[in-house]
């Protein structure tokens, strides 16, 4: 019987040579697929990396999802030694949020996930305070708020990877979570972790970052979004923004356009996320463009 999923997105990442694209659209053409998007992406057209991004209707789809993908190993993949990946917007992914205290990332990606611009699933959000569990059931969502201590960072890192795997979680947003994940945490969820930080980064380090750069009359504020790796802010970057500011500001004024960068931000890399818009490659990503 055949299977309706709607729409699928397949990433390929490859050697790059001549006749990948035509290769894959016959494919697909011929199992009955409609493509209604294509974006591409070379290093180098002399021996570099091929990336694509394809997305197509499944309606009319001759096989079923499994027989589909196998058909595409034993055919095309093995072919063109490729990496690739498909996901089908049946299955939203399962998206957790991480939060402390700040408020702004998470209320921006609560809100645009409540008009539907952000189209995932939220099994849960985790805080290490209280403070956003009103927040939380304002939109009907289970709220645990687990607190941190030194003495107990590993043993509630644990608790957490417990519940996002009995939540069946896919990947984390962490909307200014202000806590270091450890290294088996980062593992079980490589390059599906989305983390937001000031882009003052590697300077005005420390609690009171806005502070120091008032000081120091910086004239551009900027954040930036990344996958989490082991190595602390040095992830994969997915967005970046930045506001130009002047010696009128105040630390106060300075933070308030700096927690507005980070929520428009955050929420660009959330969407280009689930839209699986993105293939990392190495410690850099390729970030197909949103429409």
């Amino acid at each position: 019987m055949k299977q309706t999923l709607g729409v699928a997105r397949l990433l390929i990442t490859c050697p790059d040579r001549s006749g990948i694209v035509a290769k894959v659209t016959t494919f697909l053409q011929a199992q009955g697929a409609n493509i209604t998007d294509l974006d591409q992406h070379a290093t180098d057209p002399q021996g570099g990396t091929f990336f694509m991004r394809l997305e197509f209707q499944t309606d009319r789809l001759k096989l079923t999802a499994k027989a589909l993908e196998q058909r595409f190993t034993d055919e095309i993949a093995k072919a063109f030694s490729m990496d690739w990946q498909i996901h089908y917007t049946e299955k939203a992914k399962r998206m957790a949020i991480f939060v402390s205290k700040y408020d702004h990332a998470l209320l921006e990606i609560l809100w645009r996930w409540s008009r539907q611009e952000l189209a995932f699933t939220i099994p849960l959000i985790i805080s290490n305070h209280p403070d956003l569990k009103e927040a939380a059931q304002h939109f009907d969502l289970p709220f645990y708020c687990l607190p941190v201590t030194p003495k107990t960072k590993l043993s509630v890192q644990e608790k957490m990877l417990d519940l996002c795997d009995e939540m069946k979680v896919e990947g984390i947003i962490l909307a200014r979570y202000m806590q270091i994940l450890t290294n088996a945490f980062v593992k079980h969820y490589a390059n599906q972790i989305i983390n937001i930080h000031h882009s003052f980064l590697p300077a005005f380090v420390g609690a009171n970052p806005y502070q120091q750069a008032y000081d120091k009359g910086v004239k551009l504020i900027g954040a930036t979004a990344h996958y989490v790796t082991e190595e602390l802010d040095m992830g994969p970057i997915i967005a970046q923004d930045v506001v130009r500011v002047s010696h009128r500001l105040n630390v106060s004024q300075l933070r308030e356009l700096g927690q507005y960068v980070e929520r428009m931000t955050l929420a660009r890399a959330v969407k280009a996320h689930v839209e699986d818009r993105i293939i990392v490659d190495g410690n850099k990503t390729i970030v197909f463009d949103l429409q």
